[in-house]
């Protein structure tokens, strides 16, 4: 009987990183013949399960269709091994929240301008704002001494100042976006990768 049994998928997970998510899962290996994957999708307020998308698929990822790429909705998702008339059980992941659960990269830097006491630096959001969005920019900033004591500041405009600087000065600054969601809560951003600039001589 146990024959008839297909192992189901393992390490299932969802991946979202800048609100583009994915649905991931190892491969699950036979003898003879190749696993093809079914995946399916629920939303908190009508329980039933809809296609993904990714019916008998032999690839073990499956993205979100346009439909359920809402960041507020509660969305639960499965997926099975198929093989002949064969199917292995369900696995589920847990309830996935997109403004709760995904990943924000850092912000993309555009351009910095440098004057003797400050850098006026450019950014771009890692991801497309919708309407409404309420966001931030947390920028550390430091001289590039021996021993550089770090300075913060929050700014929510894309251009923005880094003032009260040393004239012909190495400075080196990161910065990770916040984005405000729907609990009041702000969602926590990757840090960029530092960038230094030298200030202007007066």
């Amino acid at each position: 009987e146990s024959s008839s049994h297909l192992p189901a998928p393992e390490n299932v997970e969802i991946y979202s990183y800048n609100f583009e998510s994915l649905l991931r899962w190892s491969p699950v290996l036979v003898e003879n013949g190749s696993v093809l994957y079914t995946a399916h999708y629920k939303t908190g307020f009508y329980d039933e399960w809809s296609d993904m998308g990714c019916a008998q698929t032999p690839r073990t990822q499956c993205s979100f269709p346009p439909e359920i790429r809402r960041r507020r909705w509660t969305l639960e998702l499965r997926v099975r091994a198929e093989l002949g008339a064969r199917a292995s059980a369900w696995v589920h992941t847990a309830p996935f929240v997109a403004e709760r659960n995904t990943t924000l990269g850092p912000p993309r830097v555009n351009s910095v301008s440098a004057s003797p006491d400050s850098l006026l630096v450019s950014v771009s959001p890692p991801f497309t704002p919708e309407h409404g969005d309420v966001l931030r920019y947390h920028v550390s900033y430091w001289e590039n001494t021996t021993s550089p004591t770090e300075n913060k500041l929050s700014e929510s405009k894309t251009l923005f100042q880094i003032g009260n600087l040393k004239e012909s000065t190495l400075y080196c600054f990161s910065i990770q976006v916040q984005l405000k969601i729907y609990s009041g809560h702000f969602l926590q951003g990757e840090q960029s990768a530092p960038e230094c600039h030298r200030t202007a001589l007066s």
